[in-house]
């Protein structure tokens, strides 16, 4: 089933899920539902309508003019499954809350762990975000590492540093390079100290779209003793290109080494094409589960076998997250050939090709995008950053706003000295400046990209005359 045929007909799809679970349920007899939860039919139309219409305030992000935050809707498959395990509403927590998605969540996380060449025997589940897959491996990074600091880019994502404070330990940042990558001579000289217990690396981080230098510094982590956690919520799934021409060899090079840290974590919220509520969490060393150990007075009583609360710090999760990505992964597998191998080669597409159509115009890219994030900023005079930076916000707001050609941008602060590296000569009057983010994560925009530049080069224009 394509994009397109399932998109048109998800409505049919619908109707034969709420049979199909309808037909489930009888099975166990009729009964009479509760007065108390009934409503008026009248009431809930009219609710229904309102409720509707102020969803239309949201920005279009299924359309390819939508080049902002990291959002876009799900795949139709996955909204097919997440609805119909949502009729039932499993719980992933213990196993009777939901063997069936309990055991799908395992299928699903065998085959992650197989995306990263992690062992078979790799210890993982699936989470409600990001966020909370990232506070778990930081979580088992302190259990292991007592009283030692987690170092981090200045560049990764805010969630670290919270969830170090959320969890009572030391986070230190290390200096990243002009193009947010981090330095491994600053991490070094950190990993001198015998301070660091866990090193965090960035498989794409969420401003720029960099993938830090794993090849290089999981051996460097190894030699002073440091464990190794990668981030890569954003550009995990990305690995699946790491033999297809359209990846830079060196980011390849460096995905290709996640197989080799101690933990990651990866979003099938975002390129798994999933609703929100699904992030995972991926171990190397199964015996990480001793950190989870925990005893419940009513769970974990129906099944010897493994039940996921046994290894996850969250108690009750959607069984609907993981059918959804279950069913997602039979009909869009994990390869580089078919199923999502496709769908991010023209992300990467549409990133490169608006990279190429910002040339000789009043846009200048920030550099060659590594994943599928556009970074850019428009000249301006005086050429000093604070002008830079009013441009880039006057161009994002007229572009935003514009009721006959908008396209949604993003905007993303960065310090004046890494501008400075692309614009040797600019004045320096301000600390930081805003510049120009595009997440190119919808296929589709691969063939959009040109036409959106030349809509930007015309708010330019426009507002300089």
């Amino acid at each position: 089933m394509t994009q397109t045929t399932a998109a048109q007909s998800l409505g049919a799809w619908l109707k034969e899920a709420d049979r199909c679970v309808s037909t489930w349920e009888a099975r166990w007899g009729p009964y009479e539902p509760h007065p108390s939860l009934r409503v008026d039919h009248e009431a809930l139309s009219a609710s229904y309508e309102v409720y509707v219409n102020r969803l239309t305030g949201n920005y279009p992000f299924f359309h390819p003019r939508y080049a902002g935050q990291m959002l876009k809707p799900p795949h139709p498959v996955a909204i097919l499954g997440y609805l119909t395990a949502m009729r039932i509403n499993p719980n992933n927590h213990a196993l009777d809350g939901g063997p069936p998605t309990a055991a799908m969540e395992k299928e699903v996380v065998i085959e992650l762990a197989k995306m990263f060449e992690f062992p078979i025997n790799a210890l993982g589940h699936l989470t409600s975000s990001g966020t909370i897959a990232n506070l778990e491996a930081l979580f088992v990074s302190r259990e292991e590492h007592p009283d030692k600091t987690i170092a981090v880019s200045q560049e990764a994502h805010y969630t670290h540093a919270r969830m170090g404070h959320v969890l009572g330990v030391s986070v230190e940042n290390i200096a990243a390079d002009t193009n947010g990558r981090m330095d491994l001579e600053a991490l070094e000289k950190a990993l001198r100290s015998q301070k660091i217990g866990t090193v965090v690396l960035t498989a794409g981080t969420t401003g720029l779209g960099t993938v830090d230098s794993i090849a290089e510094a999981i051996p460097l982590c190894q030699q002073y003793g440091a464990r190794v956690h990668v981030d890569a919520a954003y550009g995990g799934f990305f690995r699946l290109l790491k033999r297809s021409e359209i990846l830079d060899p060196v980011v390849a090079k460096n995905l290709d080494a996640i197989k080799d840290a101690d933990s990651v974590v990866l979003d099938p919220h975002k390129h798994g094409l999933q609703p929100y509520g699904c992030g995972c969490i991926l171990y190397r060393d199964p015996k990480m589960a001793k950190h989870y150990l925990h005893d419940s007075p009513y769970t974990y009583f129906t099944s010897e076998d493994l039940h996921l609360g046994e290894i996850s710090l969250e108690c009750s999760r959607a069984g609907a997250a993981a059918g959804a990505l279950w069913l997602t992964l039979q009909l869009l597998p994990l390869s580089a050939d078919e199923g999502l191998g496709p769908i991010l080669s023209s992300c990467l597409e549409a990133a490169q090709r608006w990279h190429a159509a910002l040339e000789d115009t009043p846009l200048r890219s920030w550099g060659k995008p590594e994943l599928d994030i556009a970074c850019y900023y428009p000249e301006a005079k005086p050429n000093s950053v604070s002008a830079i930076d009013r441009a880039s916000q006057a161009l994002f707001e007229n572009s935003m706003s514009s009721t006959m050609n908008p396209v949604f941008l993003s905007v993303l602060r960065v310090q004046s000295a890494d501008l400075r590296a692309r614009i040797p000569d600019v004045e320096i009057d301000q600390e930081s400046v805003r510049i120009l983010r595009s997440v190119l994560m919808r296929p589709e925009q691969a063939n959009f990209a040109e036409s959106l530049v030349d809509s930007l080069v015309g708010f330019v224009q426009s507002h300089v005359r």
